[in-house]
């Protein structure tokens, strides 16, 4: 593999855990606990649209190499993420007075329902959508990138939905509304802004985000009841590195978690593609141990700023 191609790789993935990470600050930052949840959240999407893309098939065409029916399965992921989580918060979250704490431990509850509930539905085997896997884009091989046009509808469907998002936060009354609840939740209320519906919508776009990326995952690998629940950590550690409760940090730090975590084979094989290295030299460090120095990376920049890149420093 190239150096480009690893590359490549890391824009994919960043682009899957950029929308988790999103979704998981939203929540945040408004809600104002950690949602242990929100991986299973995404399985609950990618399980949505594998149910609805089984309904619909491939409707006749595809964009980028991806049926038209995939498109539409994950809008209607997307949807039954968003409603299950603002169910969740309706029935659970919102009655419960028992603050931050309580809510993360009753979030990993919630996770551990939402697992069980797929599982009893769907199995514990790995399961995939059956969309036929395409051949590498000829344009790039001589690049020596293996990138298919299912991972540039990824990228694509990435960029436009976080561009979306940016929209709505910085140019409608929604957005602005939301961003000053996450400021200030009390000045907002006295402001006259319903922050009840501001949390509604919250979850909804949250949820949603997260929904999609399930969506994303599971074309990108295979689903599973666990692959929520297996990159939860690492997008915590995106969230946690580009600033918690800063969207615009969730972004960047999804986008370095991604990237450091497709491009840990280079450290085992670094005299490859290195200059004045021997060939042979390397760290002995597999992608088994990704996730692990994605960590130690994080931990490193909180050092320096605890708050994280894009983290407001407390006064």
């Amino acid at each position: 593999m190239s150096v480009l191609e690893f590359v490549a790789n890391g824009l994919v993935f960043s682009s899957i855990i950029v929308l988790a990470s999103i979704g998981l600050s939203l929540v945040y930052s408004i809600a104002n606990f950690a949602n242990f949840a929100h991986g299973d959240t995404m399985t609950v999407g990618a399980y949505a649209a594998l149910v609805t893309f089984g309904a619909v098939g491939t409707l006749g065409g595809s964009l980028l190499g991806v049926p038209y029916g995939f498109f539409v399965a994950l809008l209607a992921g997307t949807l039954v993420a968003a409603l299950v989580a603002v169910i969740t918060h309706k029935i659970i979250y919102e009655p419960v007075e028992i603050g931050s704490i309580g809510l993360l431990i009753t979030s990993i509850g919630v996770a551990f329902v939402y697992r069980s509930v797929i599982r009893m539905g769907f199995g514990a085997d790995f399961t995939e959508y059956g969309i036929q896997v395409l051949r590498p884009i000829e344009a790039f091989l001589p690049y020596g990138v293996r990138l298919t046009e299912h991972d540039l509808a990824i990228v694509f469907s990435a960029v436009i939905l976080v561009t979306a998002l940016h929209v709505v936060l910085q140019y409608t009354d929604l957005g602005r509304k939301m961003r000053a609840t996450a400021d200030n939740p009390d000045l907002a209320r006295v402001s006259g802004i319903r922050t009840n519906r501001i949390e509604i919508w919250t979850w909804i776009i949250g949820a949603g985000l997260a929904g999609a990326g399930g969506g994303f995952l599971g074309l990108f690998n295979q689903l599973s009841p666990r692959m929520g629940f297996d990159i939860l950590l690492v997008v915590f550690a995106a969230v946690i590195l580009g600033g918690i409760g800063s969207v615009y940090g969730a972004m960047l730090g999804g986008f370095l978690i991604g990237m450091i975590n497709q491009m840990m084979p280079l450290l085992s094989n670094f005299g490859q593609y290195a200059p004045f290295v021997p060939t042979d030299w390397g760290i002995p460090i597999g992608i088994e141990y990704a996730n692990a120095v994605a960590f130690v990376i994080m931990v490193a920049v909180l050092l320096a700023r605890p708050n994280g890149i894009m983290g407001e420093s407390a006064t």
